[in-house]
């Protein structure tokens, strides 16, 4: 069956393969689950390698929710120039000794079992060491700082690693997205899964404004620079953060024009003071690489210094 749905016309051969997997899904705010990956394929040149099959997996319609889960037909003058129907397509990238494959994908429909399967049986072909999952969630939060991130975990020796990570864990309990189901399935296959989920500014006045005054940041780079630092960390790769950093300073100031046009446009909103809350009822947690590639080096001089016979020869 898996032979019908999976799709390889390359098997990278680099000694660690690692997994970066986002859906254009539930769980997307700020495209931090299907962009990031995305971006991260384009910068490092990733090259398509294969797909998942969609038969089986999307609905054409579904009473009442006209347009938005059929596939998208363009036309000019009568002809289909352009037809988009879900895409499932892994990416690859890197060299002998690391590789990076990019899983980019539309959250499935249906046959969510047998979808997880082929992506995990693709993972254990390719010989992945570990799979990390991208998510986004919107929350009120300012604008101007650095996001939150909550992460979960497929087996439980790996949260002993995350926890130098300025994350925190989810207690989420609800329906499930599918990096969550897919966070579960490897667990039982005993395949390294973490996620990484950033909390992406929204901000709704549209109850007590009578313009147009609901705000989302629909691609956070603040959240994807965030994110990938801890990617670099935690997988040893070397993701260029320059352009990341840019666009982050260009987003701060592009949110606050915004508020400051809003502010003029509505001033019984308060939207200063409303920031200058959130700003007060927030606690920043910062992840820095640096100093945590410190504090371990600094550990392992310690040790050495605390076993004064290591090294020494046998007598």
């Amino acid at each position: 069956m898996m032979d019908n749905i999976i799709n390889l016309k390359e098997h990278p051969k680099s000694n660690e393969v690692y997994m970066l997997v986002g859906w254009r899904q539930w769980a997307d705010a700020g495209s931090t689950s299907s962009g990031l990956p995305a971006f991260l394929a384009r910068q490092s040149k990733a090259r398509l390698i294969g797909n998942l099959s969609p038969d089986n997996f999307y609905l054409f319609q579904f009473p009442g929710t006209h347009d938005l889960i059929r596939p998208v037909v363009k036309f000019n003058q009568g002809f289909p120039e352009l037809l988009e129907t879900p895409r499932n397509e892994f990416f690859y990238s890197g060299n002998d000794q690391r590789g990076v494959v990019y899983f980019i994908g539309d959250e499935p429909h249906l046959n969510i079992e047998m979808y997880v399967a082929a992506l995990l049986q693709v993972a254990k072909t390719l010989k992945v060491k570990r799979i990390i999952g991208f998510g986004g969630v919107y929350g009120e939060l300012p604008y101007d700082k650095e996001r939150m991130v909550s992460s979960t975990y497929s087996l439980s020796h790996l949260k002993v690693e995350l926890e130098k990570m300025a994350v925190t864990f989810s207690d989420y309990h609800g329906g499930a997205s599918i990096g969550s189901f897919l966070c579960r399935r490897a667990g039982e296959q005993g395949i390294e899964y973490i996620s990484f989920y950033a909390f992406v500014p929204a901000y709704d006045f549209s109850s007590v404004a009578p313009v147009n005054s609901t705000i989302r940041i629909e691609n956070d780079y603040t959240a994807w620079l965030g994110v990938v630092r801890r990617v670099n960390y935690l997988l040893k790769t070397e993701f260029d953060l320059t352009d990341l950093e840019r666009k982050s300073e260009e987003l701060v100031h592009t949110v606050e024009e915004k508020m400051n046009e809003l502010d003029q446009a509505a001033p019984q909103l308060g939207i200063k003071d409303y920031l200058k809350r959130l700003t007060d009822e927030y606690t920043e947690t910062p992840f820095d690489p640096f100093t945590e590639i410190w504090e371990e080096k600094l550990r392992r001089i310690i040790d050495k210094l605390d076993d004064p016979g290591e090294g020494e020869p046998d007598e």
